[in-house]
């Protein structure tokens, strides 16, 4: 099975929707997909959270798939939306100094894709 992490850094909602997709349509072809929301990705998630607006449908699908790995505790700390994401129940990701770890990734056998 191919095995894909894609580590969302850009905190544009309109780069953010391609990570959704993405990860929806590896999903479909039986790709394994784990979003990592990191950086300034991580102000989105309260924004994405709220029912009506436009990538609340995408986001709602791939959590329910659990294609949404976590989200950076450290930059959502800065970001100011730590609670956003506990709120959601997105697992905080901190092995590496606050930060989640590429290389784990790269060690269980996934590919990283940055956007």
């Amino acid at each position: 099975m191919k095995k894909v992490a894609l580590f969302a850094f850009n905190g544009e909602l309109m780069c953010f929707i391609h990570v959704l997709l993405n990860a929806l349509d590896m999903n479909d072809r039986g790709y394994e997909v784990k979003i990592v929301i990191e950086g300034s990705a991580t102000k989105l998630v309260p924004e994405l959270a709220k029912e009506g607006t436009p990538m609340f449908r995408l986001y709602e699908k791939a959590k329910g798939l659990d294609l949404i790995d976590g989200a950076c505790k450290a930059c959502s700390n800065k970001m100011g939306t730590l609670e956003a994401v506990r709120a959601q129940g997105l697992r905080l990701l901190d092995e590496m100094s606050g930060h989640p770890s590429i290389a784990r990734y790269r060690d269980e056998g996934f590919e990283v894709l940055t956007f």
